[in-house]
């Protein structure tokens, strides 16, 4: 007995005729027959009341279809279960301390395992990110410290440098590079979703003021059209390009920050493929 037999058997039993359900499943009514004539030989019984241009199920039939459509039924059940477990481990969760590591590993994953899907969530607690991979809430975490303990895996992803971004008649303008020490007291505007970025500049500014914008379409217009400062990084700096303004790299220590991608050593193969990924 085959899944074809039963949904042959459940076509008939709605089409009427075997010629429409052959039509149906795209098969040819000599097949469909011989496929019925198989099967009632293996059922020891037949299954049909045939006359010239219709066929009706008997009572053995009308058993064999119960039980058909039973089976198959719990055949779509099954291949359900098996759809959403196949999603689920194509999606990855990620938890990160930065915007940009996630857009990076974002683009190298879909280009090498194209299907996986990626989601993050933006935590600016370093703790927390930490703390969402081992409830394995998270698939994957994005710190700014390698992270040596014998359950994961670490690799290292990438290395982000911040800047001021500044106007062309700024007296920053001309210099290579500046300090935190320099720019305390100014007024910027920020994106409110940098991740860690905003914790590092408020603490190493102390005297500066933040104007904070949450929509990147809003904050793109105001540094268009202000003379304030602003922040870019030399991963950012593509999405805010302004022949008005000019990049200054600052110097500080704080204000270059290597990522890393963390992993549970049990994680799903998917997971381990993307360390290995950004290892090699």
């Amino acid at each position: 007995m085959e899944f074809v037999q039963l949904r042959q058997l459940d076509a008939i039993a709605r089409a009427g005729t075997i010629s429409a359900a052959a039509d149906e499943l795209h098969t040819s009514q000599p097949s469909v027959s011989r496929s019925m004539r198989a099967l009632e030989r293996e059922l020891g019984c037949e299954l049909f009341e045939r006359t010239r241009n219709h066929v009706e199920l008997n009572e053995a039939g009308r058993l064999a279809l119960r039980h058909a459509r039973a089976i198959l039924a719990e055949e779509r059940r099954m291949r359900d279960a098996f759809d959403e477990l196949t999603r689920r481990s194509r999606t990855i969760a990620i938890a990160s301390v930065a915007p940009a590591p996630v857009w990076r590993l974002t683009e190298r994953v879909t280009e090498r395992f194209p299907g996986t899907i990626l989601t993050s969530e933006l935590l600016d607690d370093e703790q927390e990110v930490e703390r969402r991979l081992f409830a394995r809430s998270a698939d994957l975490a994005i710190t700014r410290r390698p992270m040596g303990l014998p359950n994961v895996t670490c690799a290292p992803l990438m290395v982000e440098n911040l800047s001021v971004f500044v106007p062309r008649d700024d007296e920053l303008a001309g210099r290579t590079s500046v300090r935190f020490s320099e720019l305390d007291g100014r007024t910027f505007l920020m994106n409110a979703e940098v991740g860690f970025w905003g914790d590092v500049v408020r603490a190493a500014m102390p005297s500066a003021r933040f104007i904070e914008q949450t929509d990147s379409l809003v904050l793109s217009q105001l540094i268009r059209s202000s003379d304030l400062l602003g922040f870019i990084t030399d991963v950012t700096g593509p999405q805010h390009a302004d022949e008005r303004r000019v990049r200054v790299p600052i110097q500080d220590a704080d204000a270059h920050a290597t990522f890393y991608v963390v992993a549970l050593l049990d994680a799903p193969d998917a997971v381990a493929q993307i360390v290995d990924l950004v290892r090699n």
